[in-house]
């Protein structure tokens, strides 16, 4: 009679189900990450963000009072020249529709735009990035509501009857074609006008610029990401939508999100594993298993080893 050893069969290894959802990707320490899945966390984002930043509008008369206090400090700083700039600016009415175009879409695409290229090419970095703009965009809403702010544009007897003063600005999205303006029946009545410090275009631009210039490959590409912040500044003051120190706010704020993501994201930064494809053991069945034997008597009848 042969005895044979019974091994205990070793189960299958199961892949949890998030890991078997399709369209994602794997980071290198082993998290997943699925564009569907962010492709939606950015749309809940930005509407709860819309809805909170477009709650409270805030009182024209006390953000007139910021206005001022901000125009006196770069007037004392000998950086309050937004005035004239749009003055010269508006010299050249190609000029102020294209910068009319850009303010009101290219935030939008372009930032889009490096958050697919973040996730596609440099998926181990795309959470970080994700969540610096993500925590920047956020603490803008304590600037929106903590300190309304009456942008440019505004800065006219014709805007407010309790302004007596014209401050010679334009505001070209609604003077000159532009994709929307301020004052259109729905914007006009869901936007918060004074939503203005920080700047969150100047904001989006500078971590498009961060993001972009240690990866992209060619010079040319990397002096375009570098461009385009300037050229945000830029418009947003030709358009009379804000201040130079605005976009100082947006540049403070992107820095304490970057900070802070730095220190909270932990997806992608782990050491590197190796996911290896689970497959069940097989257990060798009664026929492929080798027989133990044990010493049997010779034919003779004597016996073994005693011959």
């Amino acid at each position: 009679m042969n005895v044979v050893e019974q091994d205990d069969p070793t189960p299958p290894t199961t892949v949890p189900l998030h890991r078997r959802l399709p369209g994602g990707r794997t980071l290198r320490d082993g998290r997943r990450l699925y564009w569907w899945g962010e492709i939606l966390a950015v749309l809940i984002f930005y509407l709860v963000y819309s809805f909170i930043r477009n709650l409270h509008h805030g009182n024209p008369q006390e953000a007139f009072e910021h206005a001022k206090d901000i125009i006196d400090l770069q007037k004392t700083l000998g950086i309050y020249h937004e005035q004239a700039i749009q003055s010269w600016a508006l010299g050249s009415r190609a000029f102020i529709i294209a910068a009319n175009y850009f303010y009101g879409s290219l935030h939008f695409i372009v930032t889009g735009g490096v958050m697919i290229y973040l996730y596609r090419k440099w998926t181990d970095d795309y959470p970080r990035w994700r969540n610096t703009l993500g925590i920047a965009t956020g603490l803008a809403l304590i600037g929106f509501a903590f300190f309304p702010l009456l942008p440019p544009r505004l800065l006219s007897p014709d805007s407010y009857a309790f302004i007596h003063h014209d401050y010679g600005f334009v505001d070209t999205l609604a003077k000159d074609p532009a994709f929307w303006s301020f004052n259109s029946g729905a914007v006009n009545k869901i936007s918060n006008q004074f939503a203005a410090m920080p700047s969150v275009h100047c904001c989006w631009a500078l971590w498009c610029a961060s993001a972009l210039v240690p990866r992209v490959k060619h010079v040319w590409a990397k002096v375009l990401a570098v461009i385009y912040p300037v050229t945000t500044v830029t418009v947003i003051v030709v358009t009379a939508n804000h201040y130079f120190l605005d976009a100082v706010g947006g540049f403070f704020v992107l820095g304490v999100g970057y900070v802070a993501a730095r220190i909270f994201t932990r997806a992608g930064r782990g050491p590197a594993t190796a996911t290896v494809a689970a497959t069940p053991t097989a257990t060798p069945t009664v026929d492929e298993r080798a027989p133990v034997s044990r010493p049997t008597a010779s034919p003779d009848g004597s016996a073994p080893g005693s011959r």
